[in-house]
Protein backbone atom coordinates (compact mmCIF):
# COMPACT_ATOMS: atom_id res chain seq x y z
CA UNK A 1 0.00 0.00 0.00
CA UNK A 2 2.65 2.47 0.38
CA UNK A 3 5.23 1.27 -2.19
CA UNK A 4 4.69 3.73 -4.17
CA UNK A 5 3.37 6.80 -1.85
CA UNK A 6 2.69 10.22 -3.77
CA UNK A 7 4.93 12.85 -1.83
CA UNK A 8 2.00 14.74 -2.30
CA UNK A 9 -0.67 12.75 -1.01
CA UNK A 10 -3.09 14.48 1.32
CA UNK A 11 -4.34 12.91 4.11
CA UNK A 12 -6.75 16.02 4.99
CA UNK A 13 -10.24 14.86 6.58
CA UNK A 14 -13.23 17.23 7.16
CA UNK A 15 -12.31 19.67 9.15
CA UNK A 16 -15.50 19.29 11.32
CA UNK A 17 -14.23 15.65 12.95
CA UNK A 18 -11.12 17.66 14.64
CA UNK A 19 -12.28 18.38 18.62
CA UNK A 20 -12.83 22.47 18.55
CA UNK A 21 -9.96 24.21 21.26
CA UNK A 22 -13.02 26.47 22.05
CA UNK A 23 -13.62 27.17 25.58
CA UNK A 24 -17.04 27.23 24.84
CA UNK A 25 -17.41 23.56 23.97
CA UNK A 26 -18.27 21.23 26.03
CA UNK A 27 -15.12 18.86 25.57
CA UNK A 28 -13.45 21.62 26.93
CA UNK A 29 -15.29 22.22 30.25
CA UNK A 30 -13.41 21.35 33.53
CA UNK A 31 -14.61 19.62 36.82
CA UNK A 32 -13.42 23.29 38.39
CA UNK A 33 -14.78 26.25 35.80
CA UNK A 34 -11.01 27.96 35.87
CA UNK A 35 -10.68 31.35 33.39
CA UNK A 36 -9.27 30.77 30.07
CA UNK A 37 -5.55 31.44 29.36
CA UNK A 38 -4.51 34.36 27.38
CA UNK A 39 -2.50 32.56 24.79
CA UNK A 40 -2.92 28.81 25.91
CA UNK A 41 -5.73 26.61 24.17
CA UNK A 42 -7.82 24.32 26.84
CA UNK A 43 -5.91 21.26 25.69
CA UNK A 44 -2.05 22.88 25.53
CA UNK A 45 -2.90 23.67 29.11
CA UNK A 46 -3.70 19.73 29.50
CA UNK A 47 -0.76 18.84 28.09
CA UNK A 48 1.29 21.20 30.08
CA UNK A 49 -0.55 19.94 33.14
CA UNK A 50 0.39 16.03 32.52
CA UNK A 51 4.14 16.86 31.71
CA UNK A 52 4.35 18.72 35.00
CA UNK A 53 2.78 15.97 36.86
CA UNK A 54 4.91 13.68 39.14
CA UNK A 55 2.70 10.49 38.35
CA UNK A 56 4.45 11.16 34.58
CA UNK A 57 7.77 11.72 35.66
CA UNK A 58 7.86 8.35 37.44
CA UNK A 59 7.46 6.56 34.11
CA UNK A 60 11.14 6.70 33.93
CA UNK A 61 11.45 4.50 36.45
CA UNK A 62 8.72 1.71 35.09
CA UNK A 63 9.55 -0.68 33.12
CA UNK A 64 8.83 -0.90 29.40
CA UNK A 65 10.13 -4.42 28.59
CA UNK A 66 13.11 -4.86 30.18
CA UNK A 67 14.44 -4.14 33.86
CA UNK A 68 17.26 -2.62 35.16
CA UNK A 69 17.86 -6.76 35.93
CA UNK A 70 17.39 -7.58 32.34
CA UNK A 71 19.35 -6.03 30.40
CA UNK A 72 22.63 -3.86 31.15
CA UNK A 73 21.77 -1.30 28.38
CA UNK A 74 21.20 2.14 29.21
CA UNK A 75 18.85 2.75 26.26
CA UNK A 76 16.40 0.10 26.41
CA UNK A 77 12.88 1.84 26.70
CA UNK A 78 11.17 3.03 30.34
CA UNK A 79 7.43 3.67 29.92
CA UNK A 80 8.31 6.82 29.68
CA UNK A 81 10.76 7.40 26.29
CA UNK A 82 7.87 4.47 25.16
CA UNK A 83 5.38 7.29 25.62
CA UNK A 84 7.64 10.35 24.07
CA UNK A 85 7.78 8.08 21.15
CA UNK A 86 3.85 7.04 20.78
CA UNK A 87 3.74 10.95 21.08
CA UNK A 88 5.88 11.53 18.36
CA UNK A 89 3.55 9.46 16.02
CA UNK A 90 0.53 10.82 17.65
CA UNK A 91 1.19 14.09 16.94
CA UNK A 92 2.30 13.64 13.20
CA UNK A 93 -0.77 11.67 12.42
CA UNK A 94 -3.27 14.28 13.81
CA UNK A 95 -1.09 17.13 11.94
CA UNK A 96 -1.25 15.52 8.89
CA UNK A 97 -4.96 14.62 9.30
CA UNK A 98 -5.89 18.21 10.37
CA UNK A 99 -7.31 16.94 14.11
CA UNK A 100 -6.73 18.87 17.63
CA UNK A 101 -3.00 18.58 17.32
CA UNK A 102 -2.83 19.69 21.52
CA UNK A 103 -5.45 17.39 22.29
CA UNK A 104 -4.27 14.46 20.95
CA UNK A 105 -0.44 15.27 22.39
CA UNK A 106 -2.11 15.47 26.14
CA UNK A 107 -3.86 12.03 25.30
CA UNK A 108 -0.58 10.49 24.27
CA UNK A 109 1.47 11.95 27.40
CA UNK A 110 -0.82 10.52 29.53
CA UNK A 111 -2.08 7.69 27.90
CA UNK A 112 0.21 5.40 30.08
CA UNK A 113 0.33 7.32 33.29
CA UNK A 114 -1.78 4.57 35.25
CA UNK A 115 0.63 1.39 34.83
CA UNK A 116 2.02 -0.10 37.72
CA UNK A 117 5.79 -0.84 38.15
CA UNK A 118 7.23 -3.89 36.38
CA UNK A 119 5.01 -3.62 32.99
CA UNK A 120 2.23 -5.67 31.96
CA UNK A 121 3.63 -8.32 34.67
CA UNK A 122 3.19 -6.17 37.02
CA UNK A 123 -0.34 -4.82 36.13
CA UNK A 124 -1.41 -8.54 35.86
CA UNK A 125 -0.04 -9.78 39.54
CA UNK A 126 -1.45 -7.05 40.95
CA UNK A 127 -4.80 -7.33 38.90
CA UNK A 128 -4.86 -11.10 40.64
CA UNK A 129 -4.04 -9.77 43.62
CA UNK A 130 -7.09 -7.54 43.94
CA UNK A 131 -9.18 -10.00 42.62
CA UNK A 132 -9.20 -12.22 45.71
CA UNK A 133 -11.13 -9.19 47.35
CA UNK A 134 -13.86 -9.12 44.32
CA UNK A 135 -11.50 -5.98 42.74
CA UNK A 136 -9.51 -5.72 39.78
CA UNK A 137 -6.93 -3.35 38.55
CA UNK A 138 -7.18 -1.43 34.84
CA UNK A 139 -4.52 0.94 34.16
CA UNK A 140 -7.01 2.69 32.17
CA UNK A 141 -9.19 3.64 35.09
CA UNK A 142 -6.41 3.83 37.64
CA UNK A 143 -5.02 6.57 35.29
CA UNK A 144 -8.44 8.61 35.85
CA UNK A 145 -8.13 8.24 39.69
CA UNK A 146 -4.74 9.78 39.20
CA UNK A 147 -5.42 12.85 37.22
CA UNK A 148 -8.83 13.68 39.06
CA UNK A 149 -7.33 12.81 43.01
CA UNK A 150 -4.30 12.01 43.49
CA UNK A 151 -2.36 14.38 41.53
CA UNK A 152 -2.33 17.71 43.99
CA UNK A 153 -0.34 21.07 42.74
CA UNK A 154 -3.44 23.07 43.04
CA UNK A 155 -5.17 24.82 45.80
CA UNK A 156 -8.42 25.06 44.45
CA UNK A 157 -9.15 21.87 43.65
CA UNK A 158 -7.57 17.94 44.08
CA UNK A 159 -5.89 16.24 40.56
CA UNK A 160 -5.18 17.90 37.66
CA UNK A 161 -8.49 19.24 36.75
CA UNK A 162 -8.26 18.26 32.68
CA UNK A 163 -10.73 18.59 30.15
CA UNK A 164 -13.59 16.07 29.48
CA UNK A 165 -11.95 15.57 26.42
CA UNK A 166 -8.82 14.03 27.79
CA UNK A 167 -10.82 12.89 30.66
CA UNK A 168 -12.92 10.98 28.74
CA UNK A 169 -9.74 9.79 25.89
CA UNK A 170 -7.52 8.38 29.37
CA UNK A 171 -10.75 5.85 29.56
CA UNK A 172 -11.56 5.29 25.91
CA UNK A 173 -8.31 5.43 23.98
CA UNK A 174 -7.58 1.70 23.65
CA UNK A 175 -10.98 0.00 25.17
CA UNK A 176 -15.32 0.38 25.33
CA UNK A 177 -16.74 0.12 28.23
CA UNK A 178 -20.09 -0.99 28.60
CA UNK A 179 -22.75 1.67 30.22
CA UNK A 180 -24.18 -1.03 31.90
CA UNK A 181 -21.71 -2.26 33.66
CA UNK A 182 -19.88 0.96 34.22
CA UNK A 183 -22.72 3.35 35.92
CA UNK A 184 -20.16 6.03 37.29
CA UNK A 185 -18.42 6.59 34.27
CA UNK A 186 -21.70 8.02 32.84
CA UNK A 187 -20.06 11.75 32.17
CA UNK A 188 -17.62 9.82 29.72
CA UNK A 189 -20.01 9.05 26.92
CA UNK A 190 -19.71 5.68 26.92
CA UNK A 191 -22.68 5.12 24.47
CA UNK A 192 -20.55 6.98 21.75
CA UNK A 193 -17.46 6.35 19.66
CA UNK A 194 -14.30 8.43 21.35
CA UNK A 195 -13.11 11.49 18.99
CA UNK A 196 -10.11 10.53 16.32
CA UNK A 197 -7.97 11.49 18.43
CA UNK A 198 -8.91 9.72 21.27
CA UNK A 199 -9.14 6.67 18.64
CA UNK A 200 -5.76 6.97 17.14
CA UNK A 201 -3.31 6.52 20.56
CA UNK A 202 -4.10 3.03 21.04
CA UNK A 203 -2.63 2.13 17.36
CA UNK A 204 0.19 4.88 18.01
CA UNK A 205 0.68 3.13 20.74
CA UNK A 206 0.83 -0.75 18.90
CA UNK A 207 3.17 1.35 16.43
CA UNK A 208 5.85 2.34 18.79
CA UNK A 209 6.33 -0.30 21.08
CA UNK A 210 5.99 -3.15 17.83
CA UNK A 211 8.98 -1.27 16.20
CA UNK A 212 10.61 -0.54 19.39
CA UNK A 213 10.93 -4.12 21.15
CA UNK A 214 12.15 -5.33 18.01
CA UNK A 215 15.21 -3.07 18.42
CA UNK A 216 15.84 -3.62 22.73
CA UNK A 217 15.26 -7.25 21.81
CA UNK A 218 18.04 -7.52 19.60
CA UNK A 219 20.04 -5.17 21.38
CA UNK A 220 19.55 -7.49 24.56
CA UNK A 221 20.42 -10.60 22.62
CA UNK A 222 16.87 -12.12 22.85
CA UNK A 223 15.98 -11.57 19.48
CA UNK A 224 18.46 -12.35 16.53
CA UNK A 225 18.17 -11.01 13.33
CA UNK A 226 18.28 -14.24 10.94
CA UNK A 227 14.83 -15.10 12.83
CA UNK A 228 13.23 -11.62 12.54
CA UNK A 229 14.28 -11.70 8.96
CA UNK A 230 13.10 -15.36 8.58
CA UNK A 231 9.86 -14.77 9.98
CA UNK A 232 8.39 -11.29 9.75
CA UNK A 233 8.30 -10.49 5.59
CA UNK A 234 7.47 -6.44 6.88
CA UNK A 235 10.83 -6.28 8.50
CA UNK A 236 12.53 -8.82 6.31
CA UNK A 237 11.86 -6.70 2.51
CA UNK A 238 12.66 -3.26 4.33
CA UNK A 239 15.82 -4.87 5.45
CA UNK A 240 16.36 -6.12 1.60
CA UNK A 241 15.88 -2.87 0.55
CA UNK A 242 18.55 -0.89 2.65
CA UNK A 243 21.17 -3.60 2.35
CA UNK A 244 20.87 -3.21 -1.70
CA UNK A 245 21.24 0.97 -0.67
CA UNK A 246 23.73 0.41 2.03
CA UNK A 247 25.86 -2.94 1.03
CA UNK A 248 28.36 -2.06 3.28
CA UNK A 249 26.71 -0.89 6.06
CA UNK A 250 26.69 -2.86 9.85
CA UNK A 251 23.43 -5.14 10.28
CA UNK A 252 22.90 -3.00 13.28
CA UNK A 253 22.02 0.41 10.76
CA UNK A 254 20.17 -2.04 8.37
CA UNK A 255 18.10 -2.67 10.94
CA UNK A 256 17.67 0.84 11.86
CA UNK A 257 17.01 1.48 7.98
CA UNK A 258 14.61 -1.24 8.19
CA UNK A 259 12.42 -0.36 11.45
CA UNK A 260 12.23 3.05 10.09
CA UNK A 261 10.97 2.16 7.27
CA UNK A 262 8.88 -0.39 8.52
CA UNK A 263 7.41 2.38 11.15
CA UNK A 264 6.98 4.61 8.25
CA UNK A 265 4.35 2.19 6.57
CA UNK A 266 2.64 1.58 9.54
CA UNK A 267 2.07 4.94 9.82
CA UNK A 268 1.15 5.55 6.55
CA UNK A 269 -1.15 3.08 6.05
CA UNK A 270 -3.48 4.52 9.45
CA UNK A 271 -3.29 7.66 7.50
CA UNK A 272 -4.83 6.30 4.29
CA UNK A 273 -7.11 3.90 6.14
CA UNK A 274 -8.50 6.37 8.38
CA UNK A 275 -9.49 8.37 5.49
CA UNK A 276 -10.78 6.13 3.58
CA UNK A 277 -13.06 4.88 5.85
CA UNK A 278 -14.23 8.37 6.78
CA UNK A 279 -15.46 8.76 2.80
CA UNK A 280 -16.61 5.27 2.68
CA UNK A 281 -18.99 6.17 5.61
CA UNK A 282 -19.94 9.24 4.80
CA UNK A 283 -18.52 10.54 8.00
CA UNK A 284 -17.79 14.79 7.90
CA UNK A 285 -18.80 15.26 11.44
CA UNK A 286 -17.88 15.19 14.85
CA UNK A 287 -21.36 13.87 15.47
CA UNK A 288 -21.11 11.26 12.40
CA UNK A 289 -17.88 9.85 14.05
CA UNK A 290 -19.70 9.72 17.77
CA UNK A 291 -22.85 7.42 15.89
CA UNK A 292 -20.37 5.17 13.78
CA UNK A 293 -20.95 1.45 14.46
CA UNK A 294 -16.84 0.76 14.72
CA UNK A 295 -13.71 3.15 15.06
CA UNK A 296 -12.34 4.44 12.34
CA UNK A 297 -8.85 4.82 13.75
CA UNK A 298 -7.35 1.06 12.64
CA UNK A 299 -5.05 -0.14 10.11
CA UNK A 300 -6.09 -1.72 6.24
CA UNK A 301 -6.57 -5.63 6.73
CA UNK A 302 -3.07 -6.53 4.65
CA UNK A 303 -1.31 -4.26 7.31
CA UNK A 304 -3.52 -5.73 10.17
CA UNK A 305 -2.31 -8.76 9.58
CA UNK A 306 1.39 -8.36 9.23
CA UNK A 307 0.84 -5.95 12.76
CA UNK A 308 -0.41 -9.73 14.46
CA UNK A 309 2.32 -11.39 12.82
CA UNK A 310 5.07 -9.43 14.15
CA UNK A 311 3.10 -9.15 17.93
CA UNK A 312 2.66 -12.94 17.56
CA UNK A 313 6.53 -13.68 17.27
CA UNK A 314 6.96 -10.61 20.00
CA UNK A 315 5.36 -12.74 22.46
CA UNK A 316 6.94 -16.11 21.16
CA UNK A 317 10.42 -14.90 21.38
CA UNK A 318 10.37 -11.61 23.92
CA UNK A 319 7.76 -11.24 26.41
CA UNK A 320 7.87 -15.01 26.77
CA UNK A 321 11.08 -15.78 26.44
CA UNK A 322 12.95 -17.54 29.80
CA UNK A 323 15.19 -14.29 30.42
CA UNK A 324 11.72 -12.24 30.62
CA UNK A 325 9.83 -15.03 32.41
CA UNK A 326 12.17 -14.92 34.94
CA UNK A 327 11.52 -11.44 35.49
CA UNK A 328 7.54 -11.45 35.25
CA UNK A 329 7.56 -14.52 38.17
CA UNK A 330 9.61 -11.92 40.31
CA UNK A 331 7.41 -9.35 39.51
CA UNK A 332 4.51 -11.79 40.92
CA UNK A 333 6.29 -12.21 43.91
CA UNK A 334 7.63 -8.67 44.89
CA UNK A 335 3.81 -7.08 43.90
CA UNK A 336 1.93 -9.85 45.69
CA UNK A 337 4.40 -10.52 48.48
CA UNK A 338 3.63 -6.53 49.60
CA UNK A 339 0.71 -6.16 48.85
CA UNK A 340 -0.40 -9.24 51.16
CA UNK A 341 1.98 -7.93 53.54
CA UNK A 342 0.48 -4.38 53.57
CA UNK A 343 -3.33 -5.88 53.50
CA UNK A 344 -2.51 -7.39 56.67
CA UNK A 345 -1.34 -4.53 58.23
CA UNK A 346 -1.63 -1.14 56.70
CA UNK A 347 -0.44 0.45 59.19
CA UNK A 348 2.76 0.23 57.41
CA UNK A 349 1.51 2.40 54.69
CA UNK A 350 2.23 5.86 54.95
CA UNK A 351 0.26 8.43 56.27
CA UNK A 352 -1.24 9.78 53.07
CA UNK A 353 -2.10 6.33 51.76
CA UNK A 354 -3.35 5.19 55.26
CA UNK A 355 -5.61 8.05 55.38
CA UNK A 356 -7.37 6.57 52.10
CA UNK A 357 -8.13 3.14 53.56
CA UNK A 358 -11.53 4.21 55.57
CA UNK A 359 -12.90 5.69 52.29
CA UNK A 360 -11.20 3.13 49.61
CA UNK A 361 -10.71 -0.09 52.01
CA UNK A 362 -7.48 -1.58 52.47
CA UNK A 363 -7.14 -3.23 49.43
CA UNK A 364 -7.53 -0.79 47.23
CA UNK A 365 -5.36 1.75 49.22
CA UNK A 366 -2.47 -0.52 49.10
CA UNK A 367 -3.06 -1.31 45.71
CA UNK A 368 -3.09 2.89 44.73
CA UNK A 369 0.34 2.75 46.35
CA UNK A 370 1.88 -0.27 45.22
CA UNK A 371 0.85 1.14 41.37
CA UNK A 372 2.45 4.55 41.97
CA UNK A 373 5.68 2.91 42.82
CA UNK A 374 9.04 2.90 40.69
CA UNK A 375 10.47 0.25 40.18
CA UNK A 376 13.67 1.01 42.15
CA UNK A 377 11.39 1.54 45.07
CA UNK A 378 9.39 -1.04 45.05
CA UNK A 379 12.33 -3.27 44.92
CA UNK A 380 13.90 -1.63 48.03
CA UNK A 381 10.42 -1.53 49.63
CA UNK A 382 10.17 -4.97 49.01
CA UNK A 383 13.98 -5.80 50.52
CA UNK A 384 12.62 -4.10 53.52
CA UNK A 385 9.46 -5.11 54.29
CA UNK A 386 9.64 -8.95 53.10
CA UNK A 387 13.29 -9.78 50.73
CA UNK A 388 15.20 -10.03 53.62
CA UNK A 389 13.65 -12.52 55.77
Amino acid sequence: MTDHLDPHQSFALPTELAVPSSESNFLSQRAYPEPPHAYRSPFARDAARILHAKAFRRLAGKTQVFTRRTSESDHSRSRLTHTLEVFQIARTVAAQLGLNVPLVEALALVHDIGHPPFGHAGEAALDEALRAHGLHFDHNLHALRIVTSFEERYAGFRGLNLTLAVREGIIKHSRDYPPDQFPELSEYLLDQQPPLEAQLIDIADEIAYLTADLEDGLAAGVLHLAEIRDQLPLFATFYSLALEDHPAAEPRLLTNEALKQMLNALVTDLMQTIVAEAHAHHIETLADLRRAPLRLAHLSESMEAQRKQVKAFLFANLYLSPTLEAEHQHAVEVIQSLFAEWTADPRLLPPDHLARVAKEGTPRAVADYIAGMTDAYIEQAWLTHVGNR
